[in-house]
């Protein structure tokens, strides 16, 4: 949904002409899937960065208007919330030095957003869930003004038929709460890593993704606070998924999956087509290969792992897969060794003889995934070791089992081993020391009490500083 729209309301016209150029573009979609028409490039790796504009007592910013005019960068946009950003990083070749390069942008963007921020007496925040945050500064006008952001949310209410939305995410104490619009989503910020496939491998690439799900957000996981309760270690999931809540007459918009993909993509897309209703019909004057209503449609399905169709610099259609399960933060570092991990597990299980999905049940991956967001590194998990399923310790699988396969991953990219050393050690090292964001946070808060905007200072300061969270003292 990254395109603005130029009206917020609709009309039953506009729906139905949505709702014909959706089906004649998903099936030239179709064709292209079945001939195999994509780019070849593949293996071409990027990310957006979600940040948050915090005051000098850590509380939220809502100045992104006037943050975005002075910073003027295309890389970085608006978010749902006016205390919320975009980073973007260029798309790169999954190859060589890839990670220093991808590092090295992101470095230069978040070094001159610092700058800006500074100049106006605010500082940038890279977190899952912000821990001052409060239910009270999520509403319609704390929205940024872009018209497709009011447009969702009154299509989500009216879906509803009105009714609020529940939030209920178990916790010390349980978070119970009731919202009347889509700002929830607003507190849930993330690391996105997209993956270019190469046509032959995106179904493998696709599935693998799913199945790496649960030890990258058990990895990286940074959201254990929302509202002063200590609920899930990557309380984003739940958030989410409840956050823009159509009730119960569809499917919801955010989830795992139904199921693997069987033969290729275009299952997820002909599924967005047929049984998720039209949410924004804001019909485009493009051509039918441009795709514009089929990727706007997608745009309004946030599966945990989701599908792109994109155009290379020449205008080939591309397929790639958008990593959604990753929190923002806590430093760049981190931040691109979990991309390296990713990356490194996704190909590394499509070396498998044996595709991965043919042997772990997607419920049980599925189960893997929201353990792992509940529990992170002391989550247990099922997985095939030598033919049989066994349930061991998230940290076990992932030093044991998780990193010899993301290494091999990385070296059939040519990886050179210096580069692999850096970013899994990080991770490696993260997870042998039990401290991701989450824990570092959680164990701030068990040596200084519950004063959430100290911890975000504290936070900040070590952010700042730009080592890696598994360094971070206490």
């Amino acid at each position: 949904m990254g395109d603005e729209i130029e009206e917020r309301f609709f009309a039953a016209e506009d729906f139905s002409n949505f709702r014909a150029r959706l089906d004649e573009e998903t099936a030239l979609l179709e064709a292209l899937f079945k001939r195999g028409e994509f780019s070849a490039r593949g293996d071409v790796a990027g990310f957006e960065l979600e940040v948050w504009l915090t005051d000098a007592s850590g509380n939220p910013a809502p100045s992104n208007t006037d943050y975005l005019e002075r910073l003027n960068n295309p890389l970085v946009v608006p978010e749902l919330a006016a205390y919320n950003v975009e980073l973007n990083g260029s798309p790169t070749a999954l190859q060589g030095r890839a990670f220093s390069r991808l590092e090295d942008e992101l470095e230069t963007t978040l070094a001159a957003c610092g700058k800006i921020a500074r100049d106006m007496g605010l500082a940038l925040v890279t977190i899952g869930i912000l821990p001052t945050v409060q239910e009270g500064m999520l509403k319609p006008a704390f929205m940024s003004h872009m018209l497709r952001y009011q447009s969702l949310n009154d299509r989500i209410m009216a879906l509803r038929d009105g009714k609020p939305l529940a939030l209920c995410i178990e916790g010390d104490p349980d978070l119970i709460a009731m919202h009347s619009d889509v700002m929830l989503e607003a507190a849930a910020t993330s690391f996105q890593i997209h993956l270019q496939c190469r046509p032959q491998m995106a179904v493998r690439d696709f599935n693998a993704s799913l199945i790496a799900s649960a030890p990258m957000v058990a990895a990286s996981a940074n959201s254990p606070f929302l509202f002063g309760h200590t609920l899930w270690d990557e309380t984003r999931i739940p958030l989410f998924q409840q956050a823009v809540d159509v009730g119960p007459r569809y499917p919801s918009r955010v989830s795992f999956g139904q199921g693997y993909v069987q033969r290729s993509l275009f299952e997820i897309f002909d599924e967005n087509r047929r049984e998720h209703p039209i949410l924004v019909p804001a019909v485009r004057d493009t051509p039918p290969t441009k795709f514009a209503h089929v990727r706007f449609h997608n745009g309004t399905l946030w599966r945990w792992n989701r599908p792109l169709i994109g155009f290379d610099f020449d205008g080939q259609v591309h397929v790639r897969i958008e990593h959604r399960v990753v929190p923002a933060g806590p430093t760049v570092k981190d931040c691109l060794s979990n991309s390296a991990f990713y990356f490194g597990l996704v190909r590394g299980l499509g070396l498998e003889r044996t595709p991965p999905e043919s042997v772990l049940p997607f419920a049980i991956a599925a189960d893997n995934f929201y353990g792992a967001a509940r529990y992170g590194l002391n989550a247990r998990a099922c997985w095939v070791i030598d033919g049989k399923e066994r349930e061991l310790g998230m940290r076990a699988l992932i030093m044991d089992e998780l990193m010899p396969i993301a290494r091999r991953g990385l070296e059939s990219r040519d990886v050179p081993s210096s580069e692999i050393d850096e970013y899994l050690g990080v991770v490696a090292a993260r997870v042998d020391s039990s401290q991701n964001g989450a824990a570092w946070q959680r164990r701030w808060v068990t040596l200084n009490g519950p004063d959430f905007h100290a911890l975000t200072l504290a936070y900040r300061a070590l952010q700042e500083s730009g080592e890696p969270v598994h360094t971070w003292p206490l």
